[in-house]
């Protein structure tokens, strides 16, 4: 017997028929002779239904108020899980994540998981029933609701996984598992039965959307085996963990490609601060000043002085929700950082090419420039680790860049792979 927590996102449970087409697969997983927790996102586009309720309300809703809200749609989904589960004949009970002890920050909006106490979820499964649990939120000191942001779900299931010691943590999507590529973009991309997780790390971190980071962390950090499959197939999906079991042998592990996956990322702006004075200190002060306004930055680049002018320009990228705030938080310190002129571009996508077996491989840079240069592209930003390279170009090149790289690493499949079971790759 193993301890399986499933977790099914919204187009899984887009619709009465899903739910219970989701219901009948976690039935059979628990007459399998399992112990089963489920995680649940809500409902298709339940949250962004929710979220243009707010709209007509107020454009300023406090963050409170909607972390009260937007929890509504999970509690749907889950309440109505349950009820297909107990109509099937097995016995299920639902729990927001209040209920299933999931501890978090007083950070509305995106807060982070402090502590998971999943006493209820544990008697639900020593009675043998199936604990349907709310994704996406939990509750801060305060006693308040909160949610945890982008991916919420993913990152309450494998939390749930890691406090409740689960064998495994089953990631339920629309597609068969993780694919070299979006297969929206490149019909052509391969299926991948197993990444590591630090391959993993990255290409959700560049913008692959099948699972969120914060997940990833949490798997790599309490060694939660992840198996990320479709709810509409019973393919076998992509294993994500740093054992060689999920694979067979270590010998089929060295056998793996260089390059894993080329992912890419459309949600990013650029901000270039113009002309400011090149001394000890400047990035420092500039970057306390970004710092205060929560943005997350992913790369940096600071230009030559000019020997003139003792002047530089450093740009860096970050998350297009995070450019307002930011861009305000840079103008307000104008006199502190002595800058000549502010820029924001919105009009930007980043490549990633991500594989472990490039630190072993010269020339991967080279193959990669060059099928950029073939196909017109040019490159406004480079950022590297010891397994990734990303590259920032034009929006309106993203597409094609991504199917010009993939092409040249040799990751097209010869007959199509994927397929979209529900649209949304969630």
């Amino acid at each position: 017997m193993a301890l399986v927590v499933q977790k099914f996102g919204g187009s899984s449970v887009a619709d009465a028929a899903s739910i219970q087409r989701v219901a009948r697969r976690i039935v059979e997983t628990k007459q399998a002779g399992n112990d089963v927790v489920v995680v649940v996102s809500a409902m298709g586009d339940t949250t962004d239904d929710l979220l243009d309720l707010a709209a007509q309300i107020t454009d300023d809703a406090p963050a409170r108020e909607m972390d009260i809200l937007l929890t509504a749609g999970e509690r749907i989904s889950m309440a109505l899980l349950a009820m297909a589960i107990n109509k099937q004949g097995v016995k299920a009970r639902s729990y927001t994540g209040q209920q299933a002890g999931l501890r978090t920050d007083t950070r509305y909006g995106k807060a982070s998981i402090t502590g998971v106490v999943p006493e209820r979820v544990s008697r639900a499964v020593r009675d043998g029933q199936v604990a349907i649990v709310a994704g996406f939120q939990g509750v801060n000191e305060l006693g308040d609701v909160t949610t945890l942001g982008r991916g919420g779900s993913d990152t309450t299931a494998v939390a749930l996984a890691a406090a409740l010691h689960a064998d495994v943590c089953e990631i339920y999507t629309d597609v068969d598992g993780l694919f070299t590529a979006d297969p929206r973009i490149v019909p052509s991309a391969r299926h991948i039965g197993q990444l590591t997780f630090e391959e993993t790390l990255e290409l959700a971190a560049q913008g692959a959307k099948i699972l969120h980071l914060r997940a990833v962390e949490f798997a790599r950090r309490y060694e939660v085996p992840l198996h990320v499959r479709s709810s509409f197939s019973n393919k076998e999906g992509t294993w994500i963990t740093d054992s060689p079991v999920a694979t067979g042998s270590e010998e089929e592990a060295m056998e793996d490609p260089i390059i894993s996956g080329v992912a890419h990322d459309r949600s990013q702006g650029k901000i270039t601060v113009v002309g400011v004075p090149d001394v000890p200190g400047t990035a420092a002060h500039l970057f306390e000043v970004v710092a205060s306004a929560d943005a997350n930055i992913d790369m940096i680049v600071q230009n030559v002085s000019s020997q003139a002018t003792g002047l530089t320009d450093i740009s860096f990228t970050l998350p297009e929700a995070d450019g307002p705030a930011t861009l305000k938080a840079i103008e307000a310190a104008h006199d502190r950082l002595q800058y000549q002129e502010l820029r924001y571009d919105d009009q930007i996508g980043k490549v990633s090419l991500v594989g472990a077996g490039m630190r072993s491989h010269p020339g991967v840079s080279a193959k990669l420039f060059g099928a950029l240069s073939a196909a017109g592209i040019n490159i406004e930003m480079i950022s590297t680790s010891e397994i990734r390279i990303s590259v920032v170009t034009r929006a309106q090149d993203l597409d094609n860049a991504v199917r010009a790289v993939h092409t040249a690493f040799d990751l097209d499949a010869e007959e199509t792979e994927a397929v979209v079971y529900g649209g949304t790759g969630r």
